[in-house]
């Protein structure tokens, strides 16, 4: 009894020392914003995506492997690979980000679209998008944490590679969209391309922003 008291006063002293306010409320406002970009302009313009995403669509394509099955497995790899290279406290992080998704998307879809449908405008649905992601994502990852796998494995390639986040991001998402050519037409993917480069570049600056070059790298590390 004595020992699972310890134990609960010490999971509870974790807890409090990884989720302080700032970090919280960057996550809840994170990943509201990126699942409200999600709902309301993406589905709705049918614009696709790279990294993760877009694998479990190519995978889905050609192997015929239900997107059920694809999404936890491919998801929980990243989290397995983040969970080696970044420590426990992204993992922590990372499933309350999940959770958060999880919930906003709940919530949205009680609901019709708020935004007017830019299926017929598809280049500033892309470039809506991207800004939605980028924002939301930006304010996630700065706290350590991830939206999804896309967002674990980018770092997991940053730690590895020393790269900046925004080329770790556009690396996952290009390949991807490079495969994707071999069933999406090329119109469609340029699109697509457009979304990634900003909400890439969007996700960096967020990340970085008041911090010292130095200190930020070191955390992207």
């Amino acid at each position: 009894m004595l020992q699972l008291k310890k134990l609960s006063h010490t999971i509870k002293g974790e807890l409090k020392e990884t989720f302080v306010p700032r970090t919280v409320v960057s996550i809840v406002l994170g990943t509201a914003i990126t699942t409200f970009g999600l709902y309301n302009v993406h589905q709705q313009a049918d614009i696709t995506e790279g990294g993760i995403l877009g694998l479990i669509l190519l995978l889905n394509f050609w192997l015929g492997v239900s997107s059920s099955m694809l999404s936890p497995v491919l998801d929980c790899l990243s989290y397995l690979m983040g969970f080696k290279y970044l420590g426990k406290e992204f993992l922590k992080t990372s499933i309350f980000a999940t959770a958060c998704m999880a919930g906003f998307f709940r919530l949205w879809e009680l609901f019709p679209p708020v935004l007017p449908s830019l299926a017929d405008s598809p280049f500033f649905a892309a470039v809506a998008g991207g800004c939605f992601i980028g924002i939301g994502c930006g304010l996630v990852v700065r706290q350590g944490a991830s939206c999804a796998g896309d967002d674990a494995l980018a770092l997991v390639i940053a730690k590895i590679t020393g790269w900046r986040i925004s080329r770790a991001y556009l690396f996952t998402d290009l390949t991807v969209l490079v495969l994707s050519l071999s069933y999406i037409p090329v119109r469609r993917i340029i699109y697509s391309l457009v979304t990634v480069m900003i909400s890439s570049y969007l996700i960096d600056f967020i990340t970085t922003l008041g911090r010292p070059k130095e200190r930020a790298a070191a955390e992207e590390l």
